[in-house]
């Protein structure tokens, strides 16, 4: 044991394992490069997108600045990202009910806390949480001392950290003389709550066999996320806890596209009839 055993995280937060949590992709918000000026519409994509998920019966959410590309460092993320995204967080609670979770790209766990911490969401994902490694944005070094310390500042300890243990978009060679296994273990280390394994990019499947050395390698629960479907959602959920989705459930399976309630309900009777045979 690396470090004092806790409670599990995806059970207080959803009441069961084999959870799905849908993302809210958002579109480009004030302050982005791509941000044409109508806030009101940003704000019509994400409620709607939130409430298909959850009409389609998803068990909870991720709001993300996907739409922020090119993503900025976490030093250099604005203050009106973090208004948005709180008032955006803030009423998708109020629509859907749903336990909801904060991704601030790339890497800015500081601004995730404090837009959970505002709108009232309970987790937040970090990709890079221990250690360090170069991305698109460049060198990106985990965030986990600082946060841990603004989150105790802000008496917003009840907010759970779900990280990724291996991060997609990016490359891992300055930590390739240590294995996921080791990786996995600093990342429990650090305090996170939830471990994540990911695929090499946004809607690409992480491995079996990656996941089951996570698996080996941890007492935290363990979720997949991304490249989940309907058609490997067993496969996946045979080794792992839950999985984060969004690509394979959006109108024509890109991230970019809306939300498609058809889909999710497909994709949530699968994982409910797991769930009972499990």
């Amino acid at each position: 044991m690396i470090s004092a055993s806790k409670s599990n995280a995806l059970k207080q937060l959803f009441g069961t394992l084999n959870v799905a949590i849908g993302v809210v992709h958002l579109p480009a918000l004030p302050g982005s490069p791509g941000f044409e000026g109508e806030l009101e519409a940003v704000y019509k994509t994400a409620f709607t997108d939130a409430e298909r998920y959850a009409k389609g019966g998803i068990d909870g959410l991720i709001v993300e600045n996907h739409g922020d590309i090119p993503f900025a460092k976490p030093a250099d993320i604005g203050y009106e990202t973090v208004a948005t995204m709180s008032v955006i967080a803030a009423q998708i609670q109020q629509v859907t009910k749903l336990p909801t979770g904060i991704n601030v790209l790339a890497n800015a766990a500081l601004p995730a806390l404090a837009v959970a911490q505002a709108s009232g969401s309970q987790f937040i994902r970090v990709n890079q949480w221990a250690n360090a490694y170069v991305a698109n944005e460049g060198f990106i070094e985990g965030e986990a001392a600082k946060a841990t310390r603004y989150r105790a500042n802000l008496r917003a300890t009840h907010l759970n950290v779900f990280a990724d243990v291996h991060v997609k978009h990016g490359a891992h060679a300055i930590v390739s003389d240590r294995d996921v296994s080791e990786l996995t273990r600093d990342v429990e280390f650090f305090d996170a709550d939830v471990v994540i394994a990911t695929g090499q990019r946004t809607g690409d499947s992480a491995q079996l066999d990656e996941m089951r050395m996570i698996r080996q390698s941890t007492q935290l629960p363990l979720v997949v996320g991304s490249g989940a479907t309907v058609d490997n959602i067993s496969d996946i959920l045979s080794v792992a806890d839950g999985v984060i989705v969004a690509s394979s459930l959006k109108e024509e399976s890109v991230w970019w596209t809306p939300v498609s309630e058809a889909k999710v309900r497909t994709f949530m009777d699968e994982v409910a009839r797991i769930r009972r045979c499990s």
